[in-house]
């Protein structure tokens, strides 16, 4: 799949850009791990045009995690315009993706993010502005409609190409939905369908395994596929993902298969506690474990584990990196007694 002059290869994977998740940190221990391209948090457009410091904090990037994309978001074209320009100066990532999907109270209920989903006009309006505006290429990720009575992507999406841009991710759910219920991928791959749509279709939406990514690939035949809440806990799913993709392929990336192969228990917590290492090298002791709380809560690796209330409670109330990870350590013989016994 080529978007503009990047080109990420058959079958992509990418982080969904997720507010205060997908920060730096973990988007380059996602590329490290085979995710094939990472977004940004979102920004909001106004607060980039005022110059807000902890707007323009979102704006840094580094090469290691490049091909990457910093998603703004807005309602007012002007200020949308101006962000855009203001992101390809400062950040200098590789694309620019309009926010037209955040489905929350205070973005969408203020009329920007999902919210422009009831404002068609507006938003194709916007999207031309930053297409004029800026030199890098742009994408647009957005929902099915607002809610089940104004499935509109179907035509929007061809409205969203004649502005010029250069991809479109679709989240199979309206902004009714919320993150409730299931994606329905069958107007996703409607889109996909559509002999006037030439720009390359990502379908975003509860990919939670490898299975569901191979299903996406097969069923919808879209050009790429976006992750977002299933890598909580768990950023290895982009190598479980990128094996079931290639693995009748005799040139799988051997840089991913070489130094991440094993996958082991031992490794994936080893994982985690490297998040929670970046985590706090970015903000400070305290405040780094609060962030990385909400994926040692859904990271897969401590399901199985017998009696483990007590211990996932004095996980998430630890306040140093050296309680967290006694606490951590003393889990290591149990996860690798509960992989000896799923093999068995």
């Amino acid at each position: 799949m080529i978007i503009g002059h990047i080109n990420l290869g058959p079958r992509p994977v990418l982080l969904a850009p997720m507010e205060d998740v997908t920060d730096i940190g973990f988007r380059l221990l996602c590329r490290r791990l085979g995710a094939s391209m990472v977004y940004s948090e979102f920004v909001a457009a106004d607060a980039l045009v005022r110059m807000v410091s902890r707007s323009l904090d979102k704006l840094t990037v580094c090469d290691e995690e490049r091909p990457v994309v910093i998603q703004i978001y807005g309602k007012d074209p002007v200020a949308v315009r101006d962000a855009a320009q203001i992101v390809e100066e400062r950040a200098h990532p590789d694309i620019i993706d309009l926010n037209f999907g955040c489905p929350v109270k205070r973005v969408a209920g203020k009329g920007a993010g999902a919210g422009m989903l009831q404002n068609v006009p507006l938003m194709l309006e916007i999207t031309r502005a930053v297409v004029d505006a800026v030199k890098l290429p742009v994408t647009v990720k957005t929902r099915l409609g607002w809610d089940a009575s104004q499935k509109i992507i179907v035509p929007l999406a061809e409205q969203l190409q004649d502005c010029g841009i250069s991809a479109l991710t679709i989240h199979g759910r309206t902004r009714a939905q919320m993150y409730t219920g299931q994606a329905d991928w069958s107007l996703i791959g409607e889109v996909k369908r559509n002999p006037h749509i030439h720009i390359p279709i990502i379908g975003n939406g509860d990919i939670t395994s490898a299975e569901g990514a191979v299903k996406a690939f097969d069923d919808y035949g879209v050009d790429a596929i976006m992750v977002g809440r299933a890598t909580f806990g768990r950023p290895w799913i982009f190598k479980e993902i990128h094996d079931a993709l290639h693995s009748d392929d005799h040139a799988v990336d051997q840089a991913i298969e070489s130094e991440y192969a094993p996958m082991t228990a031992d490794w994936k917590l080893d994982v985690l506690k490297e998040q929670v290492r970046q985590s706090v090298a970015r903000i400070d002791e305290y405040r780094g474990i609060l962030h990385i709380r909400r994926h040692l809560a859904a990271t897969p690796l401590f399901k199985r584990l017998p009696d483990f209330r007590q211990t996932r409670i004095a996980m998430l109330r630890a306040e140093t990196v050296e309680s967290l990870f006694e606490i951590m350590e003393s889990t290591r013989p149990l996860i690798r007694a509960a992989e000896t016994a799923q093999r068995a």
